[in-house]
């Protein structure tokens, strides 16, 4: 019945050019420029359900010495956690766990538990341990976010923002074991007990839905948060990544995973690297003065290329200079002007133009374009000559 269901949703009609989208709140990443191509609400503060768990793990990371340390499960880590209907890994009370069995607790199967005990052996309770959660939200320049607890169960003093979980989780992947994790879709404990299946990879297996280019994620889920989730994505060499909140909580769908394919299905299919200028393509024209050659041409030194729609072609830019028009011999060497191309009056960049000195001296020219300043000086040191000349000879 299911089934039948979210295939009937799949027939809604919607139109995919405005990314009309479930969730309240997204923002997309191309992340080998590091720009911002999509939003949506993306400064608005919002409960943020298991992508906290990004913090926690983070955060975790960084104040372990020997992630393959052997602790035991207390109770404090499992106290509440039923009547708070907060997700776990299934660590047992007494269990004897790695560091690294937490960690991956954490981020794959969004173990409560896991950030329960983790924050307990780290910093002595869960209170301690948000404190170091939102100390690295601050070192991180973010205004927005604030942290009550270690696995995101709502409540009032608990929020950020998707641009700030953007930031949060591209500084946490800069820390190679946390990619790991993240990227990891299953993982077994260091004592056979548990095997862990990321709750991404159990919403594709549970909805039979296809994953073209995502390969790292973190979802979540809480009444007031809806369906959140987290994802980095690759092709053609283009990294992306993906932040959504709030998609329908009451939906028996997953929204968010739909909204994630949706997206990165349209900027795939509709966008790419343009070169918008070759190495050693003439960039520009000068006239020049003093020189034995006519004409100056300015060579692209590098290739250029932008992120831009694939119905743009360099037909559609617009290249603007500002600088030197002439070029003298005797120009000094560095920059004489700036190259700015644009599309639809926005400057997708600006290119430094560079005098060289590659101009080659011409007599003959100098003597042309000087005529005006040569000809009264010769006048002059003549008239000069013939009056010395005679007085000479009226002396003699």
């Amino acid at each position: 019945m299911k089934y039948l269901i979210f295939f009937l949703f799949l027939l809604i009609p919607f139109n995919i050019n405005a990314l009309e989208i479930n969730s309240k709140n997204a923002i997309l990443y191309n992340m080998n420029d590091d720009l911002v191509i999509y939003e949506k609400d993306a400064d608005t503060k919002t409960y943020i359900a298991s992508l906290t768990k990004i913090m926690t793990t983070i955060v975790a990371i960084e104040n372990i010495d020997d992630i393959n340390e052997v602790v035991t499960v207390p109770s404090e880590a499992l106290d509440g956690l039923i009547e708070a209907n907060a997700s776990v890994a299934g660590f047992k009370l007494g269990q004897k766990v790695t560091y690294k069995d937490l960690l991956y607790g954490i981020l794959l199967p969004s173990g409560a538990d896991a950030t329960r005990t983790i924050a307990y052996y780290i910093s002595g309770n869960e209170d301690n341990f948000v404190q170091l959660m939102n100390k690295k939200a601050s070192d991180l320049g973010l205004t927005n976010t604030h942290f009550a607890n270690t696995s995101g169960l709502d409540t009032d003093n608990h929020y950020s923002t998707v641009r700030e979980l953007s930031i949060i989780l591209k500084y946490a992947l800069q820390n190679p074991l946390f990619k790991e994790i993240y990227t990891t879709n299953s993982y077994t404990t260091s004592d056979n007990s548990l095997t862990f299946k990321s709750v991404y990879s159990n919403y594709l297996n549970n909805y039979n839905l296809e994953n073209k280019y995502i390969y790292g994620s973190k979802t979540g889920y809480t009444t007031l948060a809806g369906y959140c989730l987290s994802t980095i994505a690759n092709y053609d060499g283009i990294e992306y990544l993906l932040i959504t909140t709030n998609a329908d909580g009451k939906s028996n769908y997953p929204l968010h995973i739909m909204d994630a394919n949706m997206i990165y299905d349209y900027y795939i299919n509709n966008y790419h690297y343009l070169d918008i200028v070759n190495k050693n393509d003439i960039l520009l024209t000068l006239e020049t003065k003093n020189s034995k050659q006519d004409k100056l041409e300015i060579k692209a030194n590098e290739t250029i290329s932008k992120y831009l729609n694939k119905n743009i072609s360099k037909n559609n830019l617009t290249y603007d200079y500002d600088g030197l028009k002439e070029v003298d011999y005797f120009t000094d060497k560095g920059q004489i002007g700036t190259l700015n191309i644009t599309l639809d009056n926005e400057i997708l960049v600006t290119i430094p133009i560079i005098y060289d000195g590659g101009l080659s001296f011409s007599f003959m020219q100098f003597f042309i374009n000087n005529l005006i300043i040569i000809i009264p000086i010769a006048i002059i040191l003549f008239s000069t000559i013939l009056v010395m000349t005679k007085h000479k000879k009226f002396t003699n």
